[in-house]
């Protein structure tokens, strides 16, 4: 009997240390370094092929006469001889910096102001009763229809450009953020409470990290609302001091009939979203899925 009393501590102890070294291992983050060729077909690849596959076809439509007219669709290599000029006038990196840095600072700018603007709708009943609706119509608006308005307030100037921006991005961040919000557990709060966590404490250290999927989603729709709102604005309202953006350019191949420039800022403006979303938000992305276990590391 004494034999067996003391063998059965024994044995829950090891019982314990096994099943602690499996949680272990099942939390431990395996860094294997993936090899070349495997990113390369996995990621790399598919996207090319795709690319290659929309020129071809581009370009079968133009050799068999499918469409005969250039100032209907130019050929693929006219569209490159635009793009090649503009870069050996040294022109080409101004079109996209002038609209990259508009982009960019208005979104910023919309982020300082959506994000409190989304905490307070989400947290406090009377404001979500009173502003919700209205920054949901305002997410549905499109931005469009705030370039006249902006022209007369704010004259033909980057404040007219801006105000775009934020009445287009701002809905977006705020609603993006007030959905991460919803979807926060409430145990999470009633433990941050528990642990003293409340007020100012509790939305910092609580409710925005766990908020934070949501609140990424806001951004990214925050972003491509930016873009296209500046978009509508330089193609709408163009004038010489603001210089020629991608929207601008994009006009001015529409006024000449040029449809080999219209396709070069076509293209330029597609490509400048795409490496946006692959330089910024998709890496963000990736971290927050990662930082929850819900993206595979292995």
């Amino acid at each position: 009997m004494a034999s067996t009393e003391t063998t059965t501590p024994a044995k829950d102890a090891g019982d314990l240390a096994g099943l602690e070294a499996g949680l272990d291992a099942l939390e431990t983050r395996q860094k294997t370094r993936i090899p070349f060729r495997q990113t390369f077909v996995e990621k790399i690849l598919p996207p090319a092929v795709a690319v290659l596959l929309v020129l071809a076809i581009w370009q079968a439509l133009v050799s068999f006469k499918i469409v005969d007219d250039p100032n209907r669709l130019p050929a693929p290599s006219a569209v490159w001889d635009v793009v090649h000029q503009a870069w050996l006038e040294g022109e080409l990196l101004g079109y996209i910096w002038t609209s990259v840095s508009r982009g960019l600072s208005g979104f910023l700018l919309a982020l300082v102001i959506g994000t409190p603007l989304g905490l307070l709708v989400a947290r406090v009943k009377v404001v979500r009763a009173a502003i919700g609706p209205i920054l949901s119509g305002l997410q549905s608006l499109p931005s469009v229809a705030w370039v006249p308005p902006a022209v007369i307030w704010l004259g033909l100037n980057n404040s007219m450009m801006y105000a775009v921006i934020l009445l287009g991005a701002v809905p977006s961040i705020a609603n993006g953020l007030v959905s991460g919000v919803d979807q926060v557990s409430p145990l999470f709060l009633r433990a941050g409470r528990t642990l003293g966590a409340t007020g100012l404490k509790g939305t910092w250290h609580i409710v925005l990290p766990a908020a934070l999927p949501g609140y990424v989603a806001g951004l990214k729709q925050g972003w491509a609302f930016s873009w296209r709102s500046l978009m509508a604005a330089e193609i709408i309202a163009s004038f010489p001091d603001l210089g020629v953006g991608l929207g601008q350019l994009l006009e001015n191949g529409r006024n000449a009939s040029d449809m080999a420039m219209v396709f070069e800022a076509i293209l330029l403006i597609l490509i400048v979203g795409i490496a946006i979303d692959l330089l910024i938000f998709s890496p963000l992305e990736r971290w927050v899925l990662r930082s929850r276990g819900l993206l595979a590391t292995y």
